[in-house]
């Protein structure tokens, strides 16, 4: 490729991404131009697929929206996506979840992968132990 058109997207690239995957339920938050006022709107859902690579890299959400499914495909890099926030990770052994489409209720639930030793985690409360002779006051 042209070192200018690789230059040109690199530039293009965000940096701050978290690593997505698919089966994950994510929230999406995204700039909208109605008129003349920008607001930000969130959608949320399950990743059922990731497609392409580099600055074309998308992946594709689906949410369940009044009883009807809603799938909606957002680039990675692009200027409109305000941030991407993973609610939860799904357990999955497939690469595309089209499966999905066909299921109603709970049988679109997705087991959730088991968190890494490494991974903090943010529910649990630090243990006091208080030296000997000393009160300690429990909030």
């Amino acid at each position: 490729m042209n070192s200018k058109i690789v230059e040109f997207l690199s530039t293009r690239l965000k940096k701050d991404l978290p690593n997505v995957r698919v089966g994950d339920t994510v929230k999406v938050t995204v700039k909208i131009k109605e008129g003349t006022k920008e607001r930000n709107q969130n959608y949320e859902g399950v990743v059922l697929k990731i497609k392409g690579s580099g600055i074309n890299k998308t992946f594709t959400v689906r949410r369940v929206f009044q009883g009807v499914g809603v799938e909606r495909v957002f680039f990675f890099h692009s200027p409109k996506i305000e941030k991407v926030t993973i609610i939860r990770s799904g357990k999955t052994r497939r690469a595309k979840l089209y499966y999905l489409r066909e299921r109603i209720g709970k049988s679109t639930k997705l087991k959730e992968k088991e968190r890494l030793a490494t991974e903090p985690e943010n529910n649990l409360q630090e243990e006091v132990i208080p030296e000997e002779g000393k009160l300690v006051e429990i909030k």
